[in-house]
């Protein structure tokens, strides 16, 4: 049996789930092979706060139209909680144990079984402390269950004819602020708005992390990043708020923020 198919029969064993859907690849395969499966007995449910991307939430919602799955959009804010706002290193704890509250809510109400997210076999390899929380709220992650890798999950989207199966992998805002530094609705803002930008200029795969008002940009396409308008980029970021703006000449890689942790 493959694993696409014990993927299925693992989601029908609950008989009806609520996936934890953010529109990313994830997500969006266990959205569609629990609507493939259970039908009206799948629920895709996106947590809105102030860390989603707006690019992010309609691409949730263009996603789960795609599948046909019904789609809930709870909003909540995250700055409300002062643990999560101090931005310690356990910071996505603190999120995922209110984000699991919230789906746990609306299950309860809806008569769901289970809430499943897309956590990877994957996703053990680095620091998710957000993982922790949603164990121990009893979220199911059927892709640990079954040993399905990061790869694994992108080729069975490709197979599945899912339109993101090739989309870069994303993050909350948050991810974009050093540990200790409080994380408030004026940097996320700063933030989106000058990765928004640094899209519509062509690069696929980039991060602005925000250091104090010194943005530190990272790309993954150095070649393409070096032949833009490097002083149009510069005062359109001081325009945003920025007070300098930087290259990290290590490029783009997900988790940045985690080597100090390492040193």
């Amino acid at each position: 049996m493959s694993k696409l198919d014990s993927l299925k029969e693992a989601i029908v064993s609950k008989g009806k789930v609520v996936v934890a859907f953010s529109g990313g690849v994830d997500s969006s395969l266990l959205a569609r092979v629990a609507f493939d499966v259970l039908g009206e007995n799948a629920l895709a449910v996106t947590v809105d706060s102030e860390t989603l991307p707006r690019r992010e939430l309609e691409e949730s919602r263009r996603i789960a139209d795609e599948i046909g799955i019904r789609h809930d959009i709870v909003e909540f804010s995250e700055l409300e909680n002062q643990r999560f706002k101090e931005n310690p290193p356990e910071r996505c704890y603190y999120c995922r144990k209110e984000t699991a509250s919230i789906l746990k809510k609306i299950a309860k109400e809806k008569g769901y079984t289970t809430i499943a997210d897309g956590v990877g076999y994957s996703d053990y390899d680095e620091y998710r402390p957000g993982i922790k929380a949603a164990d121990e709220e009893g979220i199911w992650h059927p892709f640990v269950e079954l040993r399905i890798t990061k790869n694994e999950i992108r080729e069975m989207a490709k197979e599945l004819g899912l339109s993101i199966h090739g989309k870069p992998p994303s993050a909350c805002l948050s991810s974009r602020i050093p540990y200790g530094n409080e994380i408030t609705a004026e940097k996320l803002k700063r933030v989106e708005e000058a990765e928004d930008y640094l899209k519509g200029l062509g690069l696929e795969q980039v991060r602005v992390r925000d250091h104090e008002g010194i943005a530190r940009i990272e790309v993954e396409d150095f070649d393409f990043f070096l032949n833009l308008d490097l002083n149009k980029i510069d005062k359109k970021l001081k325009s945003i708020g920025f007070d300098y703006v930087a290259v990290d000449l290590k490029g783009y890689r997900a988790g940045s923020m985690n080597e100090v942790l390492e040193l």
